[in-house]
């Protein structure tokens, strides 16, 4: 079998080549070996990736062990909970394509046989398997795991509760002596943030889609289980490179639609969308926003984890993780359990000898939270090409809304007036020219909605955007809502005491005027220049695609 790695060190012609790699301190005897790209997104300002040079070190162990030379390269990884709340959140998901870009970058220029990746935190984990697609390797995924969950006196804590924390001191119902307290125990140690937030959802799905081994969605950072499976990963990928078995003999469209049920059934982050729908681009396959939909009708919400709920991922684990789900929605045939795994075995196969346990963090098929899904994509007349919300983490009374809109043409400007006390139960927050291109960047905007549950607001106040939300928001917070105003989307014509209708049974999303004075409006809207950016978000600016299609470039 001839490998990429044959074309930069096999041969006479190659002598200048392998001279570099000996300067490297590779032996001939290495060199004549399959060569492993290990992606590591190793950093010092990530707490999801402090620990993953361990990682790293485990995975080369691995391969190591099963034959192959391991090779780090790095990756950049911002951390979405440093960068919220201002101009740094910009720059987070078009930091995805970046990190695509720079895997297809370097393991084409340097010949690399085959792929480890080693992400943890949010749309590092997409961006890494977006530029594997391109390469179509041997490629498997291990994450560096979920954060334990803090503790204090009312019960477990993640990032969540600080942020809606710092809502409750700006409404005098905590002081800030309990502020600082919960900020000292709410993140306890390294891993991505506790609760099934953007990181972890998109750990699990790469588990549910076939190329993470069994554990690896769930399994927290600090276990030595951890290590383990990183080891197991190391040796796995010669296993899959000696077989032929290539990143999209696993990706196609049954297995992602294998990762929507799981996503449906977990309650995962609204950010998946975006993400899915991405990494279904580079796979070449056309997935229509309507098939997370109909994948919902069909497909139970089983897990209420933080923000929706009180479990954390350490409790999923202990369940049994992303197979203790697949066990349930297997019983009622909502997966195809035949399809191929990183494993070398089928989904069923996997899940098969998995023990689970029923300690409150998945319910039964037969008892669940609810019927449907746990995200839901929402049309009308604002949102022609839908909008996203996280249903699973909307009260009942909020699942059916009508209020006036209080409308803010930035982040920047709907935080200050929550935090002044300026919105009041039955408003709808419109924040707008936050999309992929008026943002630019489309930041998530967990500030907002983490101050409107922190002020018990959660349960009388929804929110809409053409930006997104970080999966630990909670309550209706409506984001992708597409076209997006920068492109002249009817969101850009809301006017201040508009009265706008959510409806997520019926997944409708409508400003209740009149269709001459709509008509009028839209005639009549020029998108204002906003946000102006130097740099190379300009460059996104300008290529970006709507979240609709992912928010790819074009």
């Amino acid at each position: 079998m001839k490998l990429p790695s044959d074309n930069v060190i096999r041969g006479p012609e190659r002598a200048p080549n392998r001279s570099l790699f000996y300067a490297l301190g590779y032996t001939e005897e290495q060199l004549g070996r399959p060569l492993i790209g290990v992606i590591s997104a190793y950093s010092e300002i990530v707490p999801g990736h402090m620990n993953l040079d361990k990682i790293t070190r485990s995975v080369k162990d691995g391969v190591l062990m099963n034959g192959g030379t391991p090779i780090m390269i790095p990756s950049i990884g911002v951390c979405d909970g440093i960068a919220m709340g201002h101009v740094g959140m910009k720059y987070s998901l078009p930091s995805r394509e970046l990190i695509a870009d720079s895997v297809e970058s370097m393991a084409i220029a340097h010949g690399i046989d085959a792929l480890v990746l080693v992400p943890n935190c949010d749309k590092i984990v997409p961006g890494m398997i977006m530029g594997a697609l391109r390469l179509n390797l041997p490629t498997i995924l291990v994450s560096g795991g979920p954060m334990l969950a803090g503790q204090n006196d009312s019960g477990s804590l993640s990032l969540s509760s600080l942020f809606e924390a710092v809502g409750s001191y700006k409404a005098n119902m905590i002081t800030e002596a309990e502020l600082c307290q919960i900020e000292q125990d709410a993140c306890p140690s390294c891993g991505s943030c506790a609760g099934m937030y953007t990181a972890n959802s998109m750990h699990c799905l790469t588990e549910a889609i076939g190329i993470a081994l069994p554990g690896n969605g769930t399994t927290p950072e600090p276990y030595s289980e951890r290590q383990r499976l990183a080891k197991a990963s190391g040796v796995a990928i010669m296993e899959l490179l000696r077989k032929g078995i290539r990143i999209k003999d696993i990706i196609n469209e049954k297995s992602i639609n294998n990762a929507i049920t799981c996503d449906m059934a977990l309650g995962c982050s609204t950010n998946t969308v975006l993400h899915l729908l991405a990494i279904a681009t580079e796979a070449g396959i056309d997935v229509d926003l309507n098939i997370f939909n109909e994948i919902s009708e069909r497909t139970p919400n089983l897990c209420h984890l933080a923000p929706a709920g009180p479990t954390h991922m350490e409790d999923l684990f202990m369940a049994g993780g992303v197979a203790a789900v697949q066990k349930e929605l297997a019983k009622k045939d909502l997966l195809d359990l035949d399809l191929m795994t990183v494993t070398t075995k089928t989904v069923g196969e996997n899940i098969e000898p998995i023990k689970t346990y029923d300690n409150g963090a998945v319910r039964s098929i037969d008892d669940p939270y609810s019927e449907v899904g746990g995200l839901a994509i929402l049309y009308g007349n604002i949102a022609e090409h839908g909008s996203v919300v996280k249903r699973s983490a909307v009260s009942d009374e909020m699942l059916k809304h009508e209020g006036p809109a209080r409308v803010f043409d930035s982040e920047d400007d709907a935080i200050r007036t929550i935090y002044e006390g300026g919105i009041k139960p039955g408003d709808v927050v419109v924040i707008r020219y936050e999309g992929p291109k008026g943002g630019p960047g489309m930041r998530e905007m967990l500030n907002p909605t983490s101050a409107l549950a922190g002020m018990k607001l959660d349960k009388s106040v929804a929110l809409i955007t053409d930006g997104r939300f970080s999966g630990a928001s909670r309550g209706a917070a409506i984001g992708h809502v597409s076209p997006e105003a920068a492109l002249g989307g009817a969101i850009g014509i809301i006017e201040e005491g508009d009265i706008i209708s959510i409806d997520i049974p019926n997944y409708q999303l409508n400003l209740k005027i009149s269709d001459e004075e709509y008509a009028k409006r839209m005639e009549n809207y020029q998108p204002k220049e906003t946000n102006p950016m130097t740099g190379w978000l300009n460059r996104y600016r300008r290529m970006v695609a709507g979240s609709h299609k992912g928010a790819v470039l074009e």
